[in-house]
């Protein structure tokens, strides 16, 4: 059976290469002590490619696939990652050649089971595999709770049911790997109102909401986030933990 991808991001691909927050250099770090080589690293469902380019400071080579070909036409180039439009489950990559493979915030999109068996095809024996999720940023009490109506609210029932693996920190997700037990990580950006408002839009329950009802949900948040931000220019530090599955590829 083929499964059908399921396309949140094309249809604003130059604003979420703008607008979502960065990895810290810390955690491809960690990346690079999970396998012995560091010959090529696979980053699967590479988005903007911000994971593939940071794995360049470890990894001599990185393939970087993506199934939406907007999110590859938008995404960082760097001379040692190789962009291409592949599905996650058939990745076009030789069996044995990878030493790492990653997943930024998008192994819930993936069909798990076609994928993990592309995973093991194509990692070396003894490589390793790390997914990752960041779920409700925090900033303060009184703006968390605005963002949080407006998640658990308006925008609720646009959601894609996808989205709860998500919620649940990737601890409900299928994983048959050997785990390896992952350091505490945060991704931090010092944001002021204008950025937030960007990365908000860039959220699939937002698209799916303007394109679902015709109306843009924005401004009306806009005004409720005005109240308890202060002056749009205010630089608030904005804070979304990072949560792991991770484990060694047996031979």
């Amino acid at each position: 059976m083929t499964h059908a991808f399921k396309d949140h991001f094309s249809g604003h691909a130059a604003a979420y290469a703008d607008a979502r927050p960065q990895y810290p250099t810390e955690l491809f770090d960690w990346l690079a002590t999970l396998t012995q080589a560091h010959e090529r690293a696979w980053d699967c469902g590479t988005g903007n490619g911000q994971a593939a380019v940071a794995l360049t400071r470890h990894f001599a080579h990185v393939v970087a696939t993506d199934a939406s070909a907007q999110q590859i036409d938008r995404a960082f180039l760097h001379p040692q990652v190789e962009y291409s439009t592949a599905p996650a489950e058939q990745s076009g990559l030789d069996q044995h050649s990878v030493d790492l493979v990653s997943v930024a915030q998008a192994a819930h999109w993936f069909d798990l089971p076609a994928f993990y068996a592309e995973v093991r095809r194509v990692v070396k024996p003894g490589g390793a595999i790390v997914l990752w999720c960041y779920g409700f940023c925090r900033i303060t009490p009184e703006v968390d709770a605005v963002l949080n109506a407006f998640y658990t609210g308006e925008t609720d029932a646009y959601w894609p049911p996808e989205r709860r693996l998500v919620d649940a920190l990737y601890r409900t997700l299928a994983f048959p790997f050997p785990e390896i037990a992952a350091p505490a990580m945060y991704m931090k950006q010092n944001w002021d109102l204008s950025q937030l408002l960007a990365y908000l839009r860039t959220w699939s329950g937002v698209q799916r909401f303007i394109k679902q009802t015709g109306r843009d949900p924005m401004p009306a948040l806009e005004l409720e986030l005005l109240e308890v931000w202060g002056s749009p220019a205010e630089i608030r530090t904005v804070v979304w933990p990072l949560h792991f599955r991770a484990g060694h590829v047996p031979g």
